[in-house]
């Protein structure tokens, strides 16, 4: 077990590149993964019951200890992104596939690496924890309900069946995650060391399937996709941490409302979009996956820089 535990810290830690490769992956070779598309929501189920074997009482305390801090942070996030992606894909004229597809992956819950950002940040990580298992909880209305409101004016939005599918591939493997660690204990927490491994090997395929099945949309519109996607990600760090900032968060906190309102889990936005959309528009949440574990790292590398810089100067 020590030894999948070390493979897995390593492979958990080297995320993005693994993203990339598999990305670079489904793009050259096709063929080996678009026969896995029946597979994408158990491969996202995987990831959601590893989230409920890590899940304690201690994350949803927090929630009653600051209930203010953690409704700021949810409300953000699903206020910031899901309008940020509608006002992105009206003033460029996205075609209808990617513009649904950039509003389905901006109406998911937070992403399932932003608490790992937070920490590399020096940010209070049990606010970050929190706000993601709040937003993840309330997703099977939440998500729908935005999906239906904003994407609708591009093509018709069956709430019922995402609400189902939620349910289905988020809702239920977290409970039974849940339910696991509670009877099987001992056995939960020494799986839990080798998450990171199956985790990354899950959203990697995901992005893998995804972009073998859309290799002549991103051809023909890739640069496109990519600069709103980037976009997208960018201003919702920025206007989280503006956000935070407005409720007179300190430095701490804004960093926990940065990354919990810029990242997604765009393997549930993929995973929608293949099962209810064209899968084009499953395109932003793959490309999401690659870049927002990029640009997480980034300015959580920054942050933590700043952070020792400030403590060296404090002890002179």
């Amino acid at each position: 077990m020590n030894a999948v535990a070390k493979v897995s810290k390593v492979v958990g830690g080297t995320f993005s590149i693994w993203v990339i490769l598999f990305a670079c992956l489904g793009f050259f070779l096709p063929d080996v993964f678009t026969p896995l598309k029946g597979y994408i929501s158990i491969f996202l189920g995987i990831v959601m019951f590893g989230m409920g074997l890590t899940l304690s009482s201690a994350d949803f305390r927090e929630v009653f200890r600051r209930p203010l801090e953690v409704l700021i942070g949810v409300v953000g996030h699903f206020i910031i992104m899901p309008l940020l992606a509608y006002v992105l894909a009206l003033v460029l004229n996205l075609p209808p596939d990617i513009a649904v597809g950039v509003i389905l992956v901006g109406c998911c819950p937070s992403g399932t690496s932003s608490n790992v950002m937070t920490l590399l940040a020096k940010g209070d990580v049990a606010l970050g924890v929190s706000i993601a298992s709040v937003s993840t909880i309330i997703a099977p209305l939440a998500t729908p309900a935005l999906i239906s409101l904003l994407a609708g004016r591009w093509m018709p939005v069956d709430a019922g069946a995402l609400i189902k599918d939620i349910l289905m591939v988020v809702i239920l493997p977290i409970v039974l995650g849940v339910i696991v660690k509670s009877l099987f204990k001992k056995q939960a927490e020494a799986s839990v060391q080798a998450l990171p491994l199956v985790s990354t090997l899950a959203i990697v395929l995901i992005v893998a399937i995804v972009v073998a099945g859309s290799r002549t949309k991103i051809i023909e519109s890739g640069l496109l996709i990519f600069a709103v996607v980037i976009l997208h990600n960018l201003l919702g760090y920025a206007l989280g941490y503006l956000f935070a900032k407005l409720f007179r968060m300190n430095l701490g906190k804004r960093k926990a409302v940065l990354f919990e309102t810029g990242m997604q889990n765009s393997g549930l936005g993929a995973t929608l979009a293949a099962a209810h959309f064209n899968p084009v528009a499953a395109v932003p949440s793959a490309i999401f996956s690659v870049w927002h574990n990029i640009s997480g790292s980034l300015l959580a590398t920054w942050f933590a820089r700043r952070y020792e810089k400030a403590e060296m100067d404090k002890n002179r």
